[in-house]
């Protein structure tokens, strides 16, 4: 992964995964849902605000998955101005589920997550809630951002830059 100039931009959510009803998040590689070129200027932050632990959901990973030139599996914008506006393209990748390891943190820890990582995480079947904090963060001088991806910036709504000068 190279390093992301100043001019890097976000976007960022607020995972809530509460006790007992906390579901699941499925396999996936984040470059899916966001497409950039080079395929690896593509980093995500996920902040543990409270403990994450095998029975509250933590992040599980396929050590080495990163290793790939290519994303054939992507969620993009149709272009169309009515009917379905999002659709799957390419063939969904199935992941060995036995490769997967837990990665337990404390509140306070930050994970850097490869945007063509392999990553999950399992329902919260405890009694402690799970909530985390996810940035999404792209270089925007040394990479471009795909005019098909589902979230794109507007006049009113851009994506923040990471660093201010």
């Amino acid at each position: 992964m190279k390093p992301f100039s100043a001019n890097s931009g976000r976007r960022y959510q607020h995972y809530r995964k509460q006790p007992k009803i906390g579901g699941a998040v499925s396999a996936h590689i984040d470059a899916t849902f966001i497409s950039v070129d080079p395929i690896d200027h593509l980093l995500g932050m996920w902040i543990a605000i409270d403990d994450a632990d095998i029975s509250n959901g933590c992040l599980w990973f396929v050590p080495g998955s990163h290793k790939v030139d290519t994303v054939n599996y992507r969620f993009k914008r149709t272009h169309a101005t009515e009917g379905s506006l999002l659709k799957f393209e390419g063939e969904r990748p199935a992941y060995n589920e036995d490769a997967f390891i837990g990665v337990p943190v404390k509140k306070g820890s930050v994970v850097l997550i490869h945007g063509c990582v392999a990553h999950k995480s399992e329902a919260n079947t405890s009694t402690k809630r799970r909530h985390s904090y996810a940035f999404h963060i792209v270089d925007r001088e040394n990479s471009s951002y795909s005019d098909d991806n589902w979230l794109q910036p507007t006049e009113m709504y851009s994506f923040p830059k990471l660093f201010a000068n």
